[in-house]
């Protein structure tokens, strides 16, 4: 990762991108949340297949032999609706966790780089601003994250739509039943945005410093097309270093006991599995969260260029 400092200052207020919006304002930060939202929750919801098996291999790795079985298994019982189920709790929990995630971010960086510690390591900056926005925005995710969960890894189905999903949990363990996989939920999220982040900022860095010539020189299209690149490498940099606690995640949600506290629920469910266990379902979450992270990037990127914003990375 970048080791260089961040002695070189952010855009201060006074500065205005070219559509008007003042850098690092309020309203800058909402159209950073606001461009997280159309950069995850779609992306999210359009892989819902690629999860759904994801999901249930890591809970039961014989339930199906391959993702192709599974998705001919799935459909010639339950049609496209089957394939895709699941998508209601994935597109709202992972459009609020959007808009905390980028929003959150793009604040936090701006603070602690640029405010607080303005010659610390840039790597640094990238890695606690976004252990920060993971932080807060898995607290709006973890309901629906539970949920989704639920759903697709209990069958006959724990429920067939977000609002029964939140009625039975809710009636049945109260709201306390929605955050039993935060802990878990924190260990697989914020490891990943982390990487995610300063990945992605130091391979644009990288990339910019490869071909160069500054940022600023190329037009939209070629920085959006960094960005995607950029954002590919990242993902499989987060598939990886998440997996484990992406499994137990997901097992914990389907498999925790009445009354058992999650540190005693992961020591059974780990004696169960093995570290071997931990890392069901990687090649697909490689692929899945790889070509996720890539468009969420150019998306989110995308966005900011028809605000008339700069991209992100390359400064």
């Amino acid at each position: 990762m970048a080791t260089e400092k961040a002695a070189t200052k952010m855009p201060g207020r006074s500065e205005k991108g070219k559509g008007g919006i003042e850098l690092y304002s309020p309203t800058y930060f909402g159209a950073c949340a606001l461009g997280g939202i159309i950069s995850c929750g779609p992306t999210h919801t359009s892989v819902t297949p690629l999860d759904l098996v994801k999901c249930r291999r890591q809970v039961d790795s014989k339930i199906y032999s391959s993702n192709v079985s599974a998705w001919r298994t799935i459909y010639k019982a339950e049609g496209l609706r089957g394939v895709f189920f699941g998508w209601s709790p994935t597109a709202v929990g992972y459009s609020f966790q959007g808009a905390g995630k980028y929003g959150f971010y793009e604040v936090f960086k701006y603070t602690y780089g640029d405010k607080m510690f303005p010659n610390a390591n840039k790597t640094v900056v990238y890695l606690a601003a976004s252990a920060s926005a993971e932080f807060l925005a898995d607290l709006a995710l973890c309901p629906f994250e539970a949920i989704k969960v639920r759903m697709q890894t209990t069958i006959p189905p724990f429920a067939s739509t977000l609002r029964e999903g939140w009625g039975k949990v809710t009636a049945k363990e109260g709201t306390g039943g929605l955050y039993k996989g935060l802990y878990p939920l924190w260990g697989r999220q914020i490891p990943y945005t982390m990487v995610k982040f300063a990945t992605f900022e130091t391979t644009v860095n990288y990339i910019y410093a490869t071909l160069g010539k500054p940022k600023e020189t190329y037009n939209a299209l070629q920085q959006t097309g960094v960005s995607f690149l950029g954002g590919y490498i990242a993902g499989i940099g987060c598939a990886v270093i998440s997996h484990p606690a992406d499994v137990m995640v997901s097992k914990l949600n389907a498999d925790r006991q009445a009354g058992e506290g999650a540190g005693k629920a992961m020591s059974r469910i780990y004696g169960n599995i093995g570290f071997k266990g931990l890392w069901n379902g990687l090649p697909v979450r490689i692929a899945m969260i790889g070509t996720l992270t890539a468009f969420q990037w150019l998306i989110y990127d995308s966005f900011k260029v028809v605000l008339g914003l700069p991209t992100t990375g390359g400064h």
